[in-house]
């Protein structure tokens, strides 16, 4: 039976640990497989509570955290290569920038066979300055040149790693989008639809629009806020915006929802561990982003039948169908965006008709069964 070895950044709220939470429970028996991440940031949500739902067992790197930190990185760097030497994987899988970078160098210096990283984003554009960017490139072209296959999550992915920014050949990338297990997030929907809104005391003509993930500056949430303005400005519906995650931006949204005078319409819900309680609730979905990779809240967003509105960055348009279940608008468009967003708002057919198509496109797409069935066949062929 052959052994991986994965290693995720951190064990925080998001794709990635479903990504590697589900690769490691249905890989098994076929795989034996060990799961090692990071600590999560102090304001970021832990996701452990995933890995213990379905019985995953997994390991944490003290010392592999967000931060660059020369002392720390090198301790996560020895603490792999300990755990490779121990475990003796036949393959290395990485998940993500930092334990991409770390697990990659401890596979080449104690000669794995196979080593394969998957991006789930990338910091290539809209993280850091140009002198920053370029040196992060050269690091990711470096470690490709030696690793046996990389993996994107779509194919708008791949484009952007070969085409414009020339991290690895056309040949070495894999296109693997994400899996989920989605049947809870299309399940009782009216029961949670009442739960939620009777939470926040919804009104029955009220349209709820929410926007779900970490509060980081790439993340765009200022644009949701202006939207959110120009519709509150522009139609007489009423309205309630819902910031759904926490993170370091918290207090600078909060003192620009003040700013903006929006504090009877916005409320701030912070991490909600069951999502799939909050979705009902909504009449539309936004994201904002800068840079994407797979957006998870937009994959949850169609399982429970709801319109969104979006940036069109990374992967997104592999995400949705665009004009179908998403209205989408580069990012420099602020007034497209506004627009689309009031448009819903105003159209109530329109909402009903985006919401029709989204549960049959995802479910098959996107279901946990394809990315076990597809990484599965990669292994043995680069084994």
């Amino acid at each position: 039976m052959p052994k991986v070895l994965r290693i995720i950044n951190r064990f925080n709220l998001g794709g990635p640990t479903y990504n590697a939470a589900y690769l490691t429970k249905y890989l098994s028996p076929e795989f034996e497989t060990l799961l090692i991440g990071g600590i999560k940031d102090d304001l970021e949500e832990s996701s452990e509570f995933i890995l213990k739902n379905l019985g995953v067992e997994y390991r944490i790197l003290p010392h592999m955290k967000r931060s660059i930190n020369p002392f720390n990185d090198l301790s996560a760097y020895n603490e792999i290569k300990k755990i490779i030497h121990e475990f003796k994987p036949d393959i290395v899988h990485t998940h993500a920038a930092k334990a991409g970078a770390l697990g990659r160098k401890a596979a080449f210096a104690c000669d794995v066979a196979v080593t394969l990283h998957t991006y789930h984003g990338h910091v290539f554009h809209s993280y850091f300055g140009n002198f920053k960017t370029s040196i992060y490139k050269a690091i990711e072209r470096n470690l490709a040149k030696r690793t046996s296959a990389i993996i994107a999550i779509s194919a708008k992915q791949k484009q952007e790693l070969v085409e414009e920014h020339n991290i690895a050949s056309v040949d070495k990338v894999h296109v693997i989008p994400l899996g989920f297990d989605l049947n809870r997030f299309h399940e009782n929907l009216d029961e949670k639809r009442k739960t939620f809104r009777s939470k926040y005391n919804l009104q029955g003509d009220e349209i709820a629009i929410g926007i779900i993930g970490r509060l980081t500056p790439v993340k765009n949430h200022l644009l949701f806020l202006e939207a959110i303005m120009f519709v509150k400005e522009n139609s007489q519906k009423k309205i309630r915006a819902f910031i759904v995650g926490d993170g370091e931006e918290r207090l600078v949204l909060e003192a620009q929802v003040e700013e903006l005078d929006l504090g009877d319409v916005v409320i701030f819900t912070s991490w909600e561990k069951e999502v799939d309680k909050v979705y009902p609730g909504l009449d539309i979905v936004c994201l904002t982003s800068f840079n994407e990779g797979t957006p998870v809240s937009l994959i949850e967003a169609q399982a429970a039948n709801k319109p969104i509105v979006s940036t069109n960055v990374g992967g997104i348009e592999n995400v949705v169908i665009p004009g179908t279940t998403a209205l989408l608008s580069e990012v420099s468009d602020r007034n497209r965006f506004y627009e689309n967003l009031l448009q819903l708002v105003e159209n109530d057919l329109k909402r009903k008709e985006m919401s029709q198509e989204g549960w049959n496109y995802v479910r098959e797409k996107f279901s946990y069964s394809s990315l076990v069935k597809n990484m599965s066949a990669l292994y043995y062929s680069l084994l």
